[in-house]
C-alpha cells in the first residue's frame, strides 16, 4: 500500500498497519511515521484498538517508547505542518539534527527559526552540536543574577565540605534546621536579605 494515499483515505487498520511498516526503517521513514501518529494521537483512534492513553498504544502496538513518540509528532508538527519544511530537505537534516534545533526554533523569531533550518542543513552534526552548546551556555550566563551566583557558590561550598551530593545536603540542611526557632529565623534571613539586595544594587 503506497503511503501517498490520504491520511483521510486509509482505514483504522490500515494506519497501524503503515506505523508498523514504517518503524522498520525509522531514518527514512520519521516523516511519514510523524504525520500518522500526529494524526492517531489527534483524532484519538487509538481508542479505536481499547488504549486508555497515545502512550499506552504505542509502546504496546509498536514496542516504541512513547517519548520518543512524542518527538517524532512534534518535529512533524513543528518542521513539516508549521514551517512548511518539505519532506525531502527535512530528510536530508535527519531526525538527530531535527531533534537538536528544535527547542531553540521553538523559542526563535521567523527569520531565526529559517537561519536555524538551513544551519542544521549546511553544518556537520558536531559543528552544530558544538554552536547550540555555546548558545545556551551565553543564555545561562546571561540570565544569572547575582542570586543565583550566591546560590551555586553556596551549594559548591556545602557539598565539598560535607562532601555529598546536592539531594544529601538538603536532608543534613533539614536535620540542621528542624529545631530551629522559625520567627528568628526569619528575622535574621529578613536583615541579611536586605544586606544583600543593598549590595547587590551598588
Amino acid at each position: 500500500m503506497s503511503f501517498e494515499r490520504s491520511n483521510f483515505d486509509m482505514t483504522p487498520d490500515e494506519k497501524m498497519e503503515a506505523v508498523a511498516n514504517l518503524k522498520q526503517n525509522m531514518e527514512e521513514n520519521f516523516v511519514q511515521l510523524g504525520q500518522l501518529l500526529s494524526d492517531i494521537r489527534r483524532t484519538k483512534l487509538f481508542k479505536f484498538k481499547g488504549y486508555r492513553t497515545f502512550k499506552e498504544f504505542v509502546e504496546n502496538e509498536f514496542n516504541m517508547n512513547g517519548s520518543f513518540a512524542a518527538k517524532i509528532i512534534s518535529n512533524f508538527d513543528l518542521f513539516i505542518r508549521e514551517l512548511d519544511v518539505d519532506e525531502h530537505s527535512a530528510k536530508e537534516i535527519g531526525l538527530d539534527k531535527l531533534n537538536m534545533i528544535k527547542p531553540l526554533v521553538k523559542q526563535a523569531e521567523f527569520n531565526e527559526k529559517q537561519d536555524w533550518i538551513k544551519k542544521a542543513q549546511e553544518l556537520p552534526t558536531t559543528e552544530l552540536r558544538e554552536e547550540i552548546k555555546e548558545i545556551r551556555e551565553n543564555n545561562k550566563n546571561k540570565d544569572r543574577t547575582m542570586k543565583d551566583v550566591f546560590i551555586e557558590q553556596y551549594v559548591e561550598r556545602m557539598v565539598t565540605f560535607f562532601n555529598c551530593n546536592r539531594k544529601e545536603l538538603n536532608f543534613k540542611l533539614a536535620l540542621y534546621f528542624q529545631d530551629e526557632n522559625l520567627e528568628e529565623m526569619r528575622v535574621i534571613v529578613k536583615d541579611k536579605q536586605r544586606k544583600f539586595d543593598e549590595t547587590d544594587q551598588l
